[in-house]
């Protein structure tokens, strides 16, 4: 156990024996539950936990995640994504020419790169667009994938869990420390391609996609918009990589399966011959925050893909839920 697991499990009030580690049963209320029939990891009368606890619990929860090697590896590849993509139109027009242009002509790429050379505000909504159908998911699968298996591999989950917060409160824990990682993923992404954008090429007002041209802090704002568009269609994936990581004490499986998944829809979502599922294949309406870009806003593929990610929140965070609290916990 490292460390930082070591003072999380301490911060849950779980007491362990001198000799062996283990927590004690009269600390825990275990002992008592068998005899009074309450919930395991509650002795029968100790209060039930506060919601500052819960909110102390995800705030933990949160730090561990964001203080790991590998998630700090994950977000500098995030993060230097749209700064090799900016280096990179930067280089094709240093001549004066459009991107793309000598190669194939205008249009080879995401619809957005042909502009970023015009304003550095283009190359957030083309690293948004370059990132979310492989690098941001696989991310996010990432994490989501070893929330629960890994604490269950590295054999902190049984300490977890016979602390006040119980079953339910643990996994939701989990699950708000996963969204909160779609948004701040999304964001290390949005704010490297502003930067970015601001040192290599000009800003100013910016000509949407419907050909309107709007103040730079409208585009400020809408950039924002689409950045949150962005992270909450990510919580689809996120969900099932939570519910597949309750299937396994594996971490390694658990984020490998997600990762698959993700590859697999992908490929799905472009044989024609299956156009019946695409609507229910969650990364079919990823790529609509575009829409957010025009005058008037196009809302119907937008509302789509808010309620199909909400579906894949109801149904596996649901089968989540069901999974954890009837797991035998044995690691």
């Amino acid at each position: 156990m490292s460390r930082a697991d070591e003072t999380r499990v301490a911060d849950t009030g779980v007491a362990k024996t001198a000799d062996t580690g283990v927590p004690k049963a009269a600390d825990t209320g275990v002992a008592k539950a068998a005899h009074t029939g309450a919930p395991a990891g509650r002795a029968a009368n100790q209060p039930r936990p506060s919601p500052l606890w819960a909110l102390a619990l995800f705030r933990s929860e949160l730090t561990i995640t964001l203080r790991r090697w590998r998630t700090l590896a994950l977000l500098g590849v995030l993060a230097l994504i749209p700064i090799l993509i900016g280096i990179a139109v930067k280089i094709e027009t240093s001549d004066g020419g459009s991107f793309g242009g000598g190669r194939g002509g205008e249009g080879q790429g995401p619809a957005f790169f042909p502009q970023i050379t015009n304003n550095g505000i283009f190359l957030v909504f083309a690293s948004l667009a370059a990132t979310l159908p492989v690098f941001l998911p696989m991310v996010i699968g990432v994490i989501a994938g070893d929330a629960i298996a890994g604490e269950a591999g590295s054999g902190t989950l049984r300490y977890l869990l016979v602390a006040p917060a119980g079953r339910t409160r643990l996994l939701l824990a989990k699950f708000t420390t996963t969204m909160a990682f779609c948004l701040i993923a999304t964001l290390v992404v949005a704010l490297s391609s502003l930067v970015t954008g601001a040192l290599l090429f000009p800003l100013g007002d910016v000509t949407l996609i419907s050909g309107i041209t709007v103040s730079f802090e409208e585009a400020l704002l809408r950039a924002l918009g689409v950045a949150a568009l962005v992270a909450l269609s990510l919580v689809g994936i996120a969900t099932v990589g939570l519910f597949i990581s309750t299937l396994t004490n594996s971490g390694i499986a658990a984020m490998a399966t997600t990762v698959g998944l993700v590859v697999t829809t992908q490929i799905l979502d472009t044989i024609p011959q299956l156009h019946a599922i695409h609507p229910y294949l969650f990364p079919h309406y990823w790529l609509s925050f575009a829409d957010l870009l025009r005058e008037p806003v196009y809302w119907d593929e937008l509302v789509k893909n808010l309620g199909l990610q909400g579906l894949y929140v109801a149904v596996f965070g649901s089968a989540a839920w069901a999974r954890f609290t009837a797991k035998d916990i044995t690691a």
